[in-house]
């Protein structure tokens, strides 16, 4: 494999296959990688001798842990912020191509998942889990928010999980991502080689998930979902953790964990978060990625983005000062002008 390339792309047999190649960073995205996608994924919709897509990550660690946000804080800091606008811009315009793509979208997924990794699966018609599968959306711990298409795809999980995965960033293992739906398919780890193979070599692609799938076993997330429901539910963030620590009290040790992990996270993060959650249940996908980019374009003029990236990823402290440091501090018109329109500045999905 040419090391040198971030995102190879090529057609092998009736599969165009999209190898994200950035093992040492985890296949982290780069603003290359999208436009290479890109390039591809538009050549191939219109080429008859491509029935299908599979996408896959390189080495055995991740799929890929999401986009390289160490280099878009350092743009951001030294003032180059339409040059990482630039990379959310792309990224979101191919999130929407891949959730509009007309053929069969393939992603093998056996490792981590996160972030950008994220928006270039969950889209697609068919997610498969190996047992190394582990997803999160993390992004409150960092002063960001759940984007790449979280807007449209975490209210349409089951109950009120999705507004979970948002405000906790927890990790969903095959079991349990199976089950939620963000996983269509469990294939054991030693049987992807010949699912790929079955699928370049024009398989018809339910067919070959067919006979490759596994029974990823009980989800363990399925005993806490009445916890999760009843407490995520609430019709705000305080409200969310009082109903939480009212469980705790009564003696659900999942509540109690839950809601300690919430209380470390951005407030503001956590008010984006569960804001877009709410708006997102009503929106079309494109829509959704609309209100995406209003919330990143904006995310440059705070504070916690910054800090939350320092603390958790550069200086690997685990002190983020948040700021404002309280819910109670969150003003509700500052979370409102996130999500106003952009004027002309506006993303344009095509």
């Amino acid at each position: 494999m040419d090391e040198s390339r971030e995102a190879i792309c090529e057609r092998q047999g009736e599969a165009g296959v999209i190898t994200l190649n950035r093992p040492k960073a985890l296949n982290a995205l780069t603003l290359t990688m999208v436009r290479e996608m890109r390039r591809a994924l538009e050549a191939w919709a219109a080429d008859p001798a491509i029935t299908r897509v599979v996408v896959e990550g390189a080495g055995e660690k991740a799929f890929c842990a999401g986009g390289d946000i160490r280099q878009l804080t350092e743009m951001g800091q030294a003032g180059r912020i339409e040059e990482a606008l630039a990379f959310w811009r792309e990224e979101y315009q191919l999130n929407a191509f891949i959730k509009h793509f007309p053929k069969p979208y393939v992603s093998l997924i056996d490792g981590i998942v996160m972030g950008g990794g994220v928006g270039v699966s969950l889209h697609g018609s068919h997610r498969v889990a190996g047992e190394r599968y582990l997803f999160a959306m993390p992004e409150v711990g960092i002063g960001f928010f759940p984007d790449v298409g979280a807007t449209y795809a975490l209210p349409r999980l089951p109950g009120q999980s999705g507004m979970y995965l948002a405000l906790t960033g927890e990790r969903v293992k095959r079991a349990d991502a199976t089950m939620l739906g963000l996983a269509t398919h469990a294939v054991d780890s030693r049987d992807l080689p010949a699912l790929r193979a079955a699928l370049i070599a024009g398989e018809p692609v339910e067919q070959a998930l067919a006979k490759a799938s596994a029974d990823p076993g009980a989800a363990p997330f399925a005993a806490n979902m009445d916890v999760v429901d009843s407490c995520f539910s609430a019709d705000s963030v305080e409200a969310i953790l009082a109903h939480l620590d009212q469980a705790a009290a009564e003696g659900s040790e999942f509540a109690a964990r839950t809601v300690a992990g919430v209380r470390t996270k951005s407030p503001t993060s956590l008010c984006l978060a569960f804001e877009q959650v709410r708006r997102g249940a009503a929106l079309d996908f494109d829509e959704a990625m609309k209100t995406e980019f209003r919330i990143v374009s904006r995310i440059f003029e705070g504070h916690d983005f910054f800090e939350g990236v320092r603390a958790v990823i550069v200086d690997k402290d685990g002190q983020p000062n948040w700021r404002p440091a309280s819910l109670r501090e969150v003003d509700p018109a500052v979370i409102d002008r996130y999500f106003s329109h952009l004027g002309t500045h506006e993303l344009e999905i095509a």
